[in-house]
């Protein structure tokens, strides 16, 4: 097998507009195509950052909600690598959004911090 890299990460919402508005007006994501499929009542938004396609945004009604955070199997949580942990920090409790108090990794020395998505999804910065 050879693996270039990862394509991207699809993520299931309980309320896609406001989980749009968290991923586009609050973190910057920027729209690549959004899709309305009327035989599955369910849209999905495909979502760029630094212009790569990462992040897929659905709304299916009656999704199960996840069971436990963060250590349900499955997905643990998504990081984004910043310059300015501190910076992006700031930048996100301005806008509302709260944050983890910034945590160095005992293993590579590195900061990082936890905040949330709409739906409780575990989002991670990780200064590099």
């Amino acid at each position: 097998m050879n693996f270039k890299k990862i394509h991207h990460i699809a993520i299931i919402c309980s309320d896609y507009a406001r989980s749009k508005d968290f991923y586009v007006n609050k973190l910057g994501f920027r729209v690549k195509q959004e899709i309305y499929r009327e035989e599955r009542d369910s849209y999905k938004l495909d979502l760029t950052l630094n212009g790569e396609y990462i992040l897929e945004l659905f709304s299916f009604p009656e999704a199960p909600v996840r069971p436990s955070y963060p250590e349900a199997q499955g997905l643990r949580h998504l990081a984004f690598e910043v310059e300015d942990i501190e910076g992006t920090v700031l930048g996100l409790n301005q806008k509302g959004i709260e944050t983890e108090k910034i945590r160095i990794d005992p293993f590579t020395r590195k900061k990082f911090t936890f905040f949330e998505d709409p739906d409780g999804l575990p989002l991670e910065l990780y200064e590099e």
